[in-house]
């Protein structure tokens, strides 16, 4: 009896002890539950309910309407506009290429769709979303979202879509845009603006989408949407509006841009063979630009979503070269467009009286080696303005080594020779303006980099090593035209807010005034006159309602090395280049021009004729007002009246490209053309056509 309450009393301590353990085993539990709760709910709750909010809450960025650009009387250059697109995540799902054929059940689904959205996901991740089908009409996306029940893992999405109405016109004004690169996102992370560009799929990568991108693109907007655990939207919590970007005003009038590209495309040399060229037109009172033609052209909206094979090849391989904005990437040889400056240079260096008559025996003798006037014509005793106006390439040979090399290129350089005129286009070359330091650069051989001076000859009259671009022959010309008052050129004149409607000028003054003698201004212009009423222009001017001033130039693009000049025996990619530079009415213009009709011939039959067209049409009655109500940039008045500056005044934060500088070997087309054979000069034929 006395075992068995010993024992009992052992069981029931035991049970005791078990029943504290467990309890305090409990306890302990839920003391470490607490803690775990005091934690979560106290101490990181900060942060927990943060990711907690992430996780219910997505950030959608609401990608902003690109601006618009129009030209000078409202006509829509390119526009954006809503299209639906269907967009697949290719992580999620198991079998593309099933998925892809049932979609092709209920919309349209082209090869070309199929080959660009997998070129697509090559250049994404798997968990990005890629586009397989882009402009959708309404009707096919009212269609698919009736099926969408059938598709959980495409997306229907609306988004906005590049256009140029005017296809090929002024597409190297307008540019184009395109899918944004790699090198694209890169250069965003640079700048820390690649937050502004969550949702877009585009950049601008030409022209003046380019130029302008930031103002254009506008800013991302931002949706605040609470998910489900599906990642399905459930509502919107919060939403901050996109801004559109600015509408841009070009200066370009499409009606005078048309009809020189029509010009253009209908052949000067043989009817109905387009010509292959460039045509700048300037407003010389303010700066803006009037027409931009690069001849041939293509058409920007291939490049929206991406250019397909076909075309890019159709476009790179071409002979013509399309894609090359000639204005302002192509550098060419300008023959005696040159030489008005030259005159202004040795006016302003006062090497020569203007009224000196200097023997024209029909070449100039330096050394051992004769250089000839073009065509052999020989003009006999001749001053600064019957030298222009006959073109005399004596007159101009003689004055180089006057001037010298360095001279000519400081004082060159002030009307935007050799140097980028400051358009705001991109990808603006430099071209070659000639010097001692120049070829030094240039060259790597010690006996090539030696200015020989001979090569001066040569340069004075628009060939040698000089080759600008038209943009530039047409800036000078411009400057020329404003009494030596430089004004930055610009596509664009204003730019206006979509939500306040502010108008902002893009360019409100000039930058400098040369410092040339009105004197010296006057005379040379004067003489620009009379080519067009009795020298190498005077045919394609009779007639002309108004008075103008200009200057005729044929370039050689090869070197003779002494034979004779027959374009009859040649193939026309070797004919020489065709160019004019004038400005219109002489006395107050209010247009300047320069242009270039490649391997055309002749500068008098082929370009002049263009020039004339191009006053007309722009100086014609029902413009009048138009035209005299475009406003007139001064510059302020302590610039010198008179030539009283030092000789050289080179504008400052212009620094040349070394880019843009001579290889080591110049092919032919750059090639000092001091051989004898007398081809720097005009029209050859002048007196006998």
């Amino acid at each position: 009896m006395f075992e068995f309450r010993k024992r009992s009393a052992i069981q029931r301590k035991k049970i005791r002890l078990r029943v504290v353990v467990a309890i305090v085993f409990v306890l302990g539990c839920f003391g470490l539950l607490i803690d775990r709760l005091w934690v979560l709910q106290v101490e990181r709750y900060q942060g927990l309910a943060e990711r907690a909010d992430r996780n219910r809450i997505a950030l959608v960025p609401i990608s902003p309407r690109r601006g618009d650009i129009v030209d000078r009387n409202g006509t829509v250059l390119a526009r954006s506009y809503r299209d639906y697109t269907l967009e697949i995540v290719p992580a999620q799902v198991k079998n593309l290429d099933e998925l892809i054929n049932q979609i092709s059940t209920v919309i349209t689904l082209t090869p070309l769709d199929v080959r660009r959205f997998k070129r697509r996901m090559g250049q994404n991740t798997r968990y990005a979303s890629v586009m397989l089908r882009g402009n959708l009409t309404d009707d096919e996306a009212a269609v698919f979202a009736a099926h969408s029940f059938r598709f959980p893992d495409v997306n229907l999405r609306a988004r906005w879509v590049r256009e140029y109405p005017q296809g090929e016109s002024a597409a190297h004004v307008v540019g184009y845009v395109g899918r944004i690169s790699e090198r694209d996102q890169e250069r965003l992370e640079q700048e820390g603006t690649e937050g502004n560009y969550r949702g877009t799929d585009v950049i601008g990568k030409k022209g003046i989408e380019a130029s302008y991108e930031t103002v254009l693109h506008g800013k991302t907007g931002w949706e605040e949407v609470e998910v489900a655990a599906s990642g399905k939207p459930v509502q919107v919590l919060k939403r901050i509006d996109p801004v559109p970007g600015d509408t841009l005003h070009l200066s370009i009038d499409m009606g005078l841009q048309k009809m020189v590209e029509d010009l253009y495309s209908k052949g000067f040399v043989k009817e109905g063979v387009p010509e292959k060229g460039a045509l700048v037109a300037i407003d010389p009172r303010n700066g803006q630009v009037l027409a931009y033609v690069s001849a041939p052209s293509y058409d920007p909206n291939l490049f929206i979503d991406g250019i397909d094979v076909e075309n890019w090849r159709r476009l790179a391989d071409s002979p013509e070269h399309p894609l090359i904005d000639r204005p302002v990437s192509g550098t060419f040889p300008i023959g005696s467009t040159y030489k008005p400056f030259v005159a202004l240079a040795a006016l302003k260096t006062g090497v020569r009286d203007p009224n000196a008559r200097i023997p024209d025996p029909g070449y100039f003798e330096y050394g051992n080696q004769r250089f000839r006037n073009a065509g052999g014509a020989a003009y006999g005793p001749t001053n600064m303005h019957r030298a222009l106006v006959v073109s005399s390439d004596t007159y101009f040979f003689s004055l180089g080594p006057l001037i010298g090399v360095d001279a000519l290129h400081d004082f060159s350089k002030m009307f935007g020779f050799g140097r980028k005129t400051g358009i705001d286009l991109e990808y603006e070359k430099i071209g070659i303006l000639p010097s001692r330091e120049w070829k030094k650069k240039a060259f790597k051989d010690p006996r090539q980099q030696r200015w020989i001076p001979g090569e001066t000859i040569s340069v004075a009259v628009g060939q040698g090593y000089n080759s600008f671009t038209i943009m530039q022959l047409a800036q000078a010309t411009s400057t020329l035209a404003a009494d030596g008052k430089y004004i930055r050129p610009h596509l664009v004149s204003e730019m206006e807010s979509p939500i306040s409607k502010a108008v902002t000028p893009t360019v409100k003054q000039p930058d400098y005034q040369i410092p040339v003698s009105e004197t010296s201004i006057r005379l040379v212009k004067d003489a620009l006159v009379d080519v067009t009423k009795r020298g190498t222009a005077r045919r394609s001017f009779v007639g002309a309602a108004y008075d103008s001033a200009g200057k005729t130039g044929t370039a050689q693009v090869f070197s003779l090395k002494g034979s004779k000049y027959n374009s009859r025996t040649l193939k026309r990619s070797l004919w020489d280049h065709a160019l004019y530079m004038g400005f219109a009415p002489a006395e107050e213009p209010k247009i300047a021009v320069a242009l270039i009709v490649e391997n055309g011939g002749w500068g008098a039959s082929i370009a002049a004729p263009i020039a004339r067209k191009v006053f007309d049409y722009w100086l014609s009655p029902t413009r009048s007002a138009q035209v005299n109500s475009a406003p007139v940039l001064e510059i302020g008045n302590d610039e010198p009246a008179e030539d009283t500056s030092p000789d050289v005044m080179v504008p400052q934060n212009v620094p040349d490209n070394p880019e843009d500088r001579a290889p080591e070997h110049l092919p032919d087309i750059l090639a000092p053309v001091g051989n004898g054979n007398g081809r720097n000069g005009d029209e050859r034929r002048q007196d006998n056509e």
